[in-house]
C-alpha cells in the first residue's frame, strides 16, 4: 500500500481552501490510518494479470492502485455497516475517527478510484469509454450484492433460497470486482471481445473463490474468528450456509436457523460457529479450491504459458494458504 499512500500525500499536498494540517485531519490522516495497513494487494495485481495475459507490456500504475484504492474504500463502507472491530490488524476505521468520518473517507476514496480510472491512458477512445462503463457497472452490482448481505438475515431465509441469495451476492459484490480488475487490464492492454470475455469470466472465477475462501476462513481460521463471529451476530447469508443447507437435513438445518435467530439476538455465537464450521469445512475447502483450479484452468485454456498464468497461479496458492 506504500504507492497508495505517496499518492495521497501528493494529491492532499495539491489541495486549496485551507492549510495542509486541517486537510491533514479532515482527510488525509484517516485516509492514510487505512491505506498504510498491509493488504493483499489481489486486486492490483489481477489489473496487471489480465494487462500481461491479453499481451500488454508494462503497465502504468495508476489502473493497479485504483482497484486497490476502490477495495480500501468499500471495506472500510463494509465495517460500518456490519459494526467491525477491527480490519487488517487494527480498530476499524470508524471506531478510531467516528462513523461520520470514517464513512465520508470510504466514499472518497471509491470516488477518487473512479477519478483515477477516468484519467488512466487506454490505447483508444472506445478502450477509456468502456473502462467507464465498466467501472459504473462494478459499482453499481457492488451496491446490490450488498444490499442482499445486508437485508436477508439467514435464519429468515427459506432453506432453498440460501444458496441462491450467497451465490448472487458473491457475483454482484465480490466477482464484480476481481472481473472489473481482470478486464480493465486487458482494455489497457488493447484486447479484443473475445480476449475480454475471458478475462472477466477468469476475475468472477477468482472473485467467487475468494469469498469462499474468506467466509470459510472466518468459520475455520484462528486469526480470522472474530470475522465470522460478526458474520454470525449479523446473520449475515455465507458460503458455509449454503454449504450447509445443501449437506443438513431439513430438521437439523432448521436447528441451525433457530440457532442462528437466536445469536442475532444476542445470544452466543462460538457453539453455532463450532456446529457450523464442523460440518461443512471439509467441503468449503474442496469447493473452495475447485472453484480457484477453475480459474486456472480457464487461463490455461484462454491463453499462452506466461510469467502472468504462474503469477496467476502463484496468487491462488497464496490465497488459499493465507486464509487458513
Amino acid at each position: 500500500m506504500s504507492e497508495l499512500v505517496d499518492l495521497l500525500d501528493l494529491h492532499v499536498a495539491g489541495l486549496g481552501g485551507v492549510s495542509r494540517r486541517l486537510w491533514e485531519r479532515a482527510l488525509a490522516g484517516p485516509a492514510r490510518e487505512f491505506l498504510r495497513r498491509p493488504g493483499k494487494g489481489m486486486r492490483g495485481r489481477l489489473v496487471d494479470i489480465g494487462f500481461q495475459l491479453a499481451g500488454g507490456g508494462q503497465l502504468a500504475p495508476e489502473l493497479p492502485v485504483a482497484l486497490e484504492l476502490l477495495h480500501a474504500g468499500s471495506l472500510v463502507l463494509d465495517d460500518i455497516q456490519d459494526a467491525s472491530v477491527e480490519r487488517r490488524g487494527a480498530p476499524a476505521l470508524h471506531r478510531l475517527c467516528g462513523t461520520g468520518l470514517a464513512l465520508n473517507t470510504a466514499n472518497w476514496m471509491v470516488f477518487w478510484s473512479v477519478q483515477m480510472i477516468g484519467r488512466a491512458r487506454f490505447p483508444s477512445e472506445a478502450a477509456a469509454a468502456a473502462a467507464q462503463q465498466r467501472m459504473s457497472a462494478a459499482l453499481v452490482a457492488c451496491h446490490q450484492g450488498q444490499a442482499l448481505d445486508l437485508a436477508l438475515p439467514v435464519g429468515e431465509l427459506e432453506p432453498a433460497e440460501v444458496a441462491e441469495v450467497v451465490a448472487t451476492s458473491t457475483r454482484l459484490r465480490t466477482a464484480s470486482l476481481t472481473e472489473l480488475a481482470t478486464v480493465l487490464g486487458g482494455l489497457a492492454a488493447g484486447a479484443v471481445d473475445a480476449a475480454l470475455a475471458e478475462l472477466g469470466a477468469l476475475g468472477r472465477d477468482v472473485g467467487v473463490g475468494l469469498q469462499m475462501l474468506d467466509d470459510l476462513g472466518g468459520l475455520c481460521a484462528d486469526g480470522r474468528r472474530q470475522k465470522g463471529i460478526e458474520d454470525l451476530v449479523n446473520g449475515r447469508p455465507t458460503w458455509p450456509w449454503a454449504w450447509a443447507a445443501e449437506r443438513a437435513a431439513p430438521g437439523a438445518f432448521a436447528s441451525l436457523q433457530a440457532e442462528a435467530r437466536q445469536v442475532t439476538g444476542g445470544g452466543k455465537a462460538e457453539p453455532l460457529r463450532q456446529r457450523l464450521a464442523a460440518l461443512v469445512e471439509e467441503t468449503g475447502r474442496a469447493r473452495a479450491r475447485a472453484t480457484l483450479r477453475a480459474a486456472r484452468e480457464r487461463a490455461a485454456r484462454a491463453f499462452p504459458q506466461s510469467s502472468a498464468r504462474e503469477a496467476l497461479a502463484a496468487d491462488i496458492g497464496r490465497l488459499e494458504e493465507s486464509y487458513g
